[in-house]
């Protein structure tokens, strides 16, 4: 199964799960700290199946091993690590080196060895806020992301799409010459999988130009309202379902597939981070078609002429308090976010702050786009933005919500845009007043 990830919304650790049952504390042995000898056996767990499937994995650790000979290191790959790791949690045996899952930043230390201080690491690594609390780090992205959307530049030539779309109007434009001139599904929603649904929320902040965009939605009792960053995102989602622009049957959706059939000109457009770009493009050159083919756009939209895309931490990788080798955890953390190569092979934006962008975000540059990050949260309100959406159970990092809107543009549940709206702001501003207020 190929990698999910979660540019921008990285930035937005999920709601995290009760934990229960955890032992605190990590290995009893004093000399187990980052700092001690790099040596010992240790169990890297990631959700990156494919990588351990095709022995890409066991290319680094060879690497690896020319550097630090006195560590062993294996693999373990869960399919459905987001939920399987929050189960795991509950005990004190979840690997050595994993990507952090949704559990809050107050947590980190119930469960994370820290690192250092956050201060301390400002000046080698970007993505730090996700996996910082308190001032101290807990984790370093392994790569990033943009956010955006893939689409086969193909298909787009064939529709006749000279300029890509920089605005919402533009978009549905396109599509639809996407959908009368070629036989392309214009966009593929991804449904039935479900997490692909999550990932244009990861473009918040890049309609209004607001580094602070989850505070500002957390304290908005209003945000599905004209003009906001989430109004624009979810009413992009409704209008090209309701304008018929997408799948006939998002119940029978498959994301494997959907990688093959954009690149081969069957698909023309999926929201998603960059990180899909390698993907795609693989699936391209393995079925007939053309990694040229594959190009990535921002979101269609701008702030007085110019388009900005949010950029952001993949998972993080973080050291476990119960890993008896801390130290050979924390080495191979190091080695393989700046010396294996993965960011350059993924096309990711790497983590250290003096490497370049990677050649499949060029067309960014060369169409004006302008990169951002998201600010941390202040103090205080580091989790204000997924309590208020526990509290008001809406899904803001899982699909569900994003279903019905889909369902109900395409007429298979009752209301429209406007009162599906209502009825999200309603249930967000009880919370907001609850908690925000």
């Amino acid at each position: 199964m190929a990698k999910k990830a979660f540019a921008g919304i990285a930035l937005l650790a999920t709601a995290a799960v009760a934990m229960s049952g955890c032992a605190g504390g990590g290995a009893s042995d004093a000399d187990n700290t980052i700092d001690g000898e790099v040596k010992g056996d240790i169990k890297v767990v990631t959700w990156r199946t494919d990588l351990v499937e095709d022995g890409t994995f066991e290319k680094y650790a060879e690497e690896f091993n020319k550097e630090y000979p006195d560590v062993k290191v294996t693999f373990e790959g869960i399919t459905d690590y987001a939920g399987e790791m929050l189960t795991r949690m509950s005990t004190t045996n979840y690997g050595d080196v994993i990507g952090i899952p949704a559990i809050k930043p107050d947590q980190y230390e119930q469960f994370l060895e820290p690192l250092g201080e956050t201060a301390d690491f400002e000046d080698t690594y970007r993505f730090l806020p996700a996996a910082s609390y308190d001032g101290t780090q807990y984790g370093i992205a392994w790569g990033g992301n943009a956010n955006g959307v893939v689409y086969n530049k193909k298909i787009f030539e064939e529709a006749g799409v000279t300029a890509l779309p920089t605005s919402h109007d533009e978009w549905l434009d396109a599509l639809q010459k996407v959908k009368d001139n070629t036989d392309a599904i214009p966009m593929y929603t991804n449904y039935k999988d479900g997490w692909p649904l999550t990932q244009s929320f990861g473009n918040l902040g890049a309609i209004t130009d607001d580094p602070d965009a989850p505070i500002t939605m957390a304290e908005d009792p209003a945000p599905w309202t004209e003009g906001t960053d989430v109004y624009a995102i979810d009413g992009l989602l409704y209008d090209t379902v309701a304008a018929g622009l997408t799948e006939d049957d998002p119940l029978t959706t498959n994301w494997e597939q959907s990688k093959v059939d954009l690149g081969t000109g069957k698909i023309a457009t999926m929201p998603l981070g960059s990180w899909a770009i390698s993907q795609m493009q693989a699936a391209a050159e393995e079925n007939g078609g053309s990694a040229d083919d594959i190009g990535y756009m921002a979101f269609p939209a701008n702030v007085d002429g110019t388009q900005l895309a949010v950029i952001g931490g993949d998972y993080n990788l973080a050291v476990s308090k119960h890993s008896k080798a801390k130290a050979a955890a924390w080495a191979w953390i190091q080695w393989v976010v700046e010396d294996s190569g993965y960011t350059e092979a993924q096309g990711m934006i790497s983590p250290v702050l003096d490497k370049p962008l990677p050649e499949n975000l060029q067309g960014f540059e060369e169409a004006g786009v302008e990169l951002m990050e998201i600010n941390p949260a202040p103090a205080g309100k580091e989790g204000l933005i997924n309590n208020i959406a526990d509290d008001s159970q809406i899904d803001l990092y899982g699909p569900i919500y994003r279903q019905k809107l889909v369902d109900i543009a395409r007429g298979a549940a009752d209301g429209d845009k406007e009162s599906y709206f209502a009825e999200l702001n309603e249930r967000w501003g009880a919370s907001v007043e609850k908690l925000a207020g």
